[in-house]
């Protein structure tokens, strides 16, 4: 029997069907009305799930419950956590842990049915992010600063959770706008019925966005007219095993920031004995970030079919989507895709008449940058606070549930209809070396035209900048890879961008940042966001991390307060950078300090004497 440890507090009736409504409804394998997830199979206290059976096995729903109270009353009481302590059997205590962990799960009444969360980060502190904040306290509305919530490219945004609503995006946020949006909920159309994102592709033989550019394909038809499902197909013809040899032999790599081989993972998993999961990881979080929300927002059918292709290859029946909590529209586009994709036997028990179970269970996260690293989010999706995890041992052998699991972005994942449908020589003659393949990079920042850019491997920098429209204004660095990724200057514009040529140079492309920055940036403010970012967001599981991000926070603000950094403090920083990327569990602590040094190196902060 589990200890729960309970308080007095008793949740309230709204409170009560919602955890109802996702805990029993949920645990019994009957889907709530615009719900997704497999059926589990239940009989009192015992709970199946994927093929393995386990005694009061109902924490994975802890962030569900969690999700369901906050938007049925606006808030996560006491009382709450007890009644979601009770139905999961889990400790009140591990549950006030989960709920502390996330930053959209507030533990005390806002006082409002609508809070906003305005991004200062990065793009849209350059387009006004911290006016707009300001401006919004004045005016009354719950209005809190949040890191970015990508919408870079429709600079300044704002994300606001309604009670017993739908939650929206504000994008290109005006303080009246925001204002109409928190206090009239039906003024603000809740899904974007126009294109995203600006699309700018280098060739027209270019994959990734092709039906984003031809208006997207929100429906099941419009995507088979557009040549969807013939990868499908095309896959089972082909056989699970030479669908992983195809995506070993076009040399896919990840692309999410860590460019890791994506076969090597497909088959290490292939290869262990089942149950196994296929994970894809849509907490896009890194700031500056927004190829895979447009992705998901105009294509979301590429991403079930490319899901239903790796689950094939895989042996995997089970599929999850984990998506961050502050993308209310491309959760709702995927959520539509997978429940019209069951209707019509394209997910579930013999999907397509094919003989093989494959189904999507999507999950939203609440808020957590760390949970972008893969197994903070295996965390997070199990009911846990998403901390990372030593390895080895890997994913592949000891992922979800402790069971053999495959993590790929977003990004990359939809690769896998294009290597399907291309063939595998040809998607690996596109790019230059082991470069594969077409990458989709985040333009922003100080450039004509804000948006997703499709360009080969080996693209220039200078040539990703003129898809985006130009520079507006005199260059005079550009982030590239995000807030872990660095500054370059406008004198490395001919770096081209490959894997391989950024490890010799010392940068990274990571996941697509391209942030113009010309000679109006408050830089001294601008690297010290960057700082406070990793500072806030690190999980302080770690000394190394938790320490390390305050005191490079510290060391930057200093800088910024006096006309030259000191030997002593740049001596600091190298000294804190290297404790954090030798000692830290996971990748924030490694690439926490890159962007502040390299800002340093190029002279944009703290001229040392």
């Amino acid at each position: 029997m589990v200890e729960l440890a309970l308080s007095e507090a008793e949740p309230s009736a709204a409170e009560r069907r919602a955890i109802d409504d996702v805990v029993l409804v949920r645990s019994m394998g009957l889907l709530a009305e615009g719900s997704t997830g497999p059926a589990v199979e239940f009989d009192g206290d015992r709970i199946a799930i994927g093929g393995r059976s386990r005694i009061a096995e109902r924490r994975h729903l802890v962030l569900p419950a969690l999700h369901a109270v906050r938007d049925a009353v606006g808030w996560i009481s006491p009382g709450a956590m007890n009644g979601i302590s009770t139905e999961l059997q889990v400790p009140a205590a591990e549950i006030y842990g989960v709920a502390t962990f996330y930053e959209l799960f507030a533990l005390e009444d806002p006082g409002a049915t609508s809070v906003a969360h305005v991004c200062d980060d990065t793009a849209c502190r350059l387009a006004g992010g911290v006016e707009l904040a300001a401006r919004l306290q004045d005016s009354g509305v719950v209005a809190h600063p949040s890191p970015c919530l990508g919408l870079c490219d429709h600079a300044p945004g704002v994300f606001i959770q309604r009670q017993g609503g739908q939650h929206i995006s504000v994008r290109n946020a005006t303080a009246a706008a925001v204002t109409e949006a928190a206090t009239n909920p039906g003024s603000v159309a809740d899904e974007p019925h126009d294109l995203a994102a600006l699309v700018v592709q280098q060739h027209p033989s270019l994959p990734l966005l092709e039906r984003v550019s031809a208006g997207g394909a929100d429906n099941l038809h419009r995507y088979r007219q557009l040549g969807g499902y013939n990868a499908l197909g095309a896959a089972v013809t082909m056989g699970a095993a030479a669908v992983r040899a195809a995506v070993r032999q076009a040399g896919l790599t990840g692309r999410g920031g860590a460019a890791f081989p994506t076969a090597v993972k497909w088959d290490a998993v292939a290869a262990e004995p089942g149950p196994r999961h296929l994970v894809v990881n849509a907490d896009e979080s890194e700031p500056g970030t927004f190829k895979d929300r447009v992705l998901m927002e105009h294509d979301p059918f590429a991403v079930v079919e490319a899901m239903t292709i790796g689950g094939f290859s895989l042996g995997a029946e089970q599929g999850w989507i984990y998506i961050r909590g502050e993308y209310p529209e491309a959760t709702r586009a995927l959520r539509s895709a997978i429940a019209e994709a069951r209707s019509v036997g394209l997910l579930g028990a013999d999907v397509g008449g094919h003989g093989f179970t494959f189904d999507i269970e999507l999950r939203s996260g609440a808020g957590a940058y760390i949970c972008g690293e893969e197994t903070a989010l295996l965390n997070s999706i199990e009911g846990y606070r998403g901390e990372p995890r030593n390895k080895p041992p890997f994913p592949t052998t000891h992922g979800l549930f402790g069971q053999p699991t495959v993590i790929n972005n977003v990004e990359t994942i939809v690769n896998v209809n294009h290597i399907v449908n291309q063939g595998a020589t040809s998607f690996a003659a596109m790019g230059a070396g082991s470069s594969t393949g077409s990458k989709l990079f985040c333009a922003s920042g100080h450039v004509h035209q804000p948006g997703v850019v499709e360009a080969v491997y080996g693209t220039t920098l200078a040539e990703v900048l003129e898809l985006a429209g130009g520079v507006v204004g005199n260059l005079r660095a550009v982030l590239l890879g995000g807030a872990a990724g660095s500054f370059v200057g406008a004198d490395q514009l001919h770096q081209p961008l490959t894997i391989e040529a950024g490890r010799a140079g010392g940068f990274s492309i990571g996941s697509g940042v391209v942030m113009a920055l010309n000679d109006t940036t408050n830089f001294p403010g601008f690297v010290s966001r960057i700082a406070e970012f990793f500072r806030d967001e690190s999980c302080g599981q770690c000394v190394p991390c938790r320490v390390g991000t305050v005191r490079q926070s510290e060391v930057l603000h200093r800088i910024g307060a006096k006309p030259q950094t000191s030997t002593v403090e740049r001596s600091l920083l190298n000294d804190i950078a290297m404790a954090m990327a030798d000692a830290s569990i996971c990748g924030l602590g490694h690439t926490a300090s890159g962007a502040i040094l390299s800002a340093l190196d190029l002279g944009l902060i703290g001229d040392t004497p």
